[in-house]
């Protein structure tokens, strides 16, 4: 099966299990693969109770209820993933937002392949925001790679961000609720900062964040607007 055909089945069967679990599914869904990474963008996927609920400022209550579901959802997602590309995920990382009404997975493999990351102009100046970023957030990360999937998609992991009172919270059994802080922190962060896009000399026009707590790791997911980006596969 070629990649477009694979892109394609994966985007018919995320939306209709969307639509089936949360009783509305989004009305476009994009995929991306390349290698040992795929993508998937969703837009305009909020339910009339969802809207209802963010109408009257009740987004943690809907993000509670999404994150329980998707509980549920991921190995399902994973396990239809590998039967149709062979591609084993280990990672699953997901985000919304949903005042814009669109979400993101990402989904990175066992084994990823090293040549995945390449080279593209602001590399370097990314990495270094990333670092300013997260050093307000929590601490400057151990390690950070960046891939641009295509020419709208841009994903950045952060390896060993965590500090000593994030893991006491973990180890309380606070997960849920140092997630929801995080989310609220780190996007206010990632919204606000102009210099992203002026790296990228584009618009950004959706950004994501997840943390995997138990690998001490996250992904950050950029969907920026088409444009010409030098891009050289390392």
């Amino acid at each position: 099966m070629d990649n477009k055909k694979i892109q394609t089945e994966l985007a018919s069967y995320i939306g209709r299990t969307l639509r089936e679990n949360f009783g509305k599914g989004p009305e476009s869904v994009f995929v991306s693969i390349n290698q040992s990474i795929i993508t998937v963008y969703l837009r305009n996927f909020t339910s009339p109770t969802e809207n209802i609920l963010l109408n009257k400022d009740q987004e943690e209550i809907v993000q509670t209820t999404r994150d329980m579901l998707m509980e549920t959802l991921i190995p399902e997602f994973k396990a239809y993933i590998r039967v149709l590309t062979e591609l084993d995920v280990k990672e699953f990382y997901y985000d919304w937002n949903l005042h814009n009404r669109s979400g993101m997975f990402v989904c990175i493999a066992s084994s990823p392949d090293p040549n995945l990351e390449n080279q593209f102009d602001g590399k370097a100046e990314i990495h270094d925001e990333i670092s300013n970023v997260s050093k307000q957030a929590e601490k400057v990360p151990e390690a950070i790679t960046s891939f641009l999937l295509n020419n709208r998609t841009l994903v950045v992991t952060r390896k060993g961000i965590l500090v000593p009172i994030e893991r006491e919270l973990i180890r309380l059994g606070s997960s849920e609720t140092l997630k929801l802080a995080k989310r609220k922190l780190e996007k206010r962060l990632l919204h606000n900062n102009e210099n992203f896009e002026k790296i990228l000399n584009t618009k950004i026009d959706d950004s994501f964040v997840d943390w995997d707590f138990t690998l001490d790791k996250s992904v950050i997911a950029f969907i920026i607007s088409p444009q010409q980006m030098k891009v050289a596969v390392s």
